[in-house]
């Protein structure tokens, strides 16, 4: 028998008891919900104040793979510089990709443009409504179209991210591993999901397991469903949910030449759409394998600047040989190319690999001060 097995299966719980765990959670919520600039407490929706959809899925989707912690800044500077679908639908490429470095997963930028202008272009501005139709739009999966669809439209769909995951595996003490197990946990979380504010409900699951039902240290003591929990009772909470083990990262090693005119202008390249990074400025530099050809973008004396640069990615780590060299200024661009003065380069448009190499060179003996 699997340990999922022990207790009770999907829909194997009472309407009534359903609609308690409900209410418990409703309750617990309405005095503890978290703010956050894209959300609509429960108090004002009680008032009516409805969910802004464009506020609603920029919000999913910077959140995709990311902390609540680092979206709030850009969230907060995308809004302001683009506070509707048409201004984001309007916005130039470069500018967007610019506002999105460092916040990771770029192609989520480049659907997020994608998104916007069919929104703008097909839609009148409008987002539909049905999850369904969510899920045609171009950077939304499963997840985000339940999430957009219950959160800004009250509709009852199953909202299932990491959070929701960790509550569902320790009510009814699931052991089994996770990615395999989760079509159960998706199944468990919608029985509990209600008609009646069903966008708060998928808010609140997410805020217990973000504030309560924590990955380590359950406060136990203190949650909604503390006396439901199969987890609670059997005193496996902190081992749950059970995961799979991941394969080792292999490492990958790669050069970036950062070359700098005498008046202080950087070359820099736009990376392919498609790919790592896609469509970011960045420094030209070779590919990232396990036996990376080392010649440069062109003939010159170039530097070590006397470190590395360590990242890592989803799927690999990345260890970076950063050379520096002055760039002719007869310098002709090749396709792919761009040169920026001193005055419009901003380190901080560029993706955090890049940044790192930046860094390293402002930090380094080349670097000639702010007047140089």
């Amino acid at each position: 028998m699997r340990d999922m097995d022990r207790f009770p299966a999907p829909g194997a719980t009472s309407s009534e008891e359903e609609t308690e765990l409900n209410q418990q959670l409703l309750s617990w919520y309405d005095r503890n919900a978290r703010i956050m600039p894209w959300r609509v407490s429960p108090a004002d929706r009680a008032r009516g104040l409805r969910p802004d959809p464009y506020r609603v899925w920029l919000s999913e989707v910077m959140l995709q793979q990311t902390t609540v912690a680092a979206v709030t800044e850009y969230f907060q500077r995308f809004t302001r510089r683009w506070p509707s679908v048409l201004d984001l639908a309007a916005a130039q490429d470069a500018e967007v990709m610019a506002e999105w470095a460092g916040l990771g997963y770029y192609a989520r930028a480049r659907n997020l443009l994608k998104c916007a202008r069919l929104v703008a272009q097909e839609l009148e501005g409008t987002f539909p409504d049905s999850y369904d139709a969510l899920m045609k739009l171009p950077g939304i999966g499963p997840y985000t179209a339940a999430a957009v669809a219950s959160i800004a439209f009250d509709r009852a769909e199953t909202v299932l991210d990491g959070n929701v995951e960790r509550v569902m595996a320790r009510l009814h003490d699931i052991h089994d591993p996770l990615p395999a197990v989760k079509p159960v946990l998706k199944e468990h979380a919608g029985v509990l999901t209600p008609q009646l504010r069903p966008g708060d409900y998928a808010q609140a699951v997410m805020d217990l397991g973000a504030t309560i039902c924590t990955p380590k240290n359950p406060a136990c003591g203190i949650c909604p469903w503390r006396s439901p929990c199969q987890a609670r009772i059997a005193g496996t909470a902190p081992e749950l949910p059970k995961k799979t083990p991941k394969q080792p990262k292999p490492t990958r090693l790669g050069f970036a030449y950062l070359a700098r005119r005498a008046d202080g202008a950087w070359l820099l390249e736009r990376r392919p759409d498609k790919g790592l990074l896609g469509g970011m400025l960045g420094w030209p530099g070779s590919e990232w394998n396990a036996a990376p050809d080392p010649r440069p973008p062109f003939e010159a004396n170039w530097q070590d600047l006397g470190g590395e640069v360590r990242h890592t990615f989803t799927h690999f780590h990345l260890i970076l040989q950063v050379k520096l060299a002055e760039l002719p200024s007869g310098y002709n661009l090749t396709p792919g190319q761009e040169l920026l003065t001193r005055h419009a380069f901003r380190p901080q448009d560029l993706p955090t690999v890049m940044r790192k190499a930046f860094d390293l060179w402002a930090g380094s003996e080349f670097n000639p001060g702010p007047n140089g």
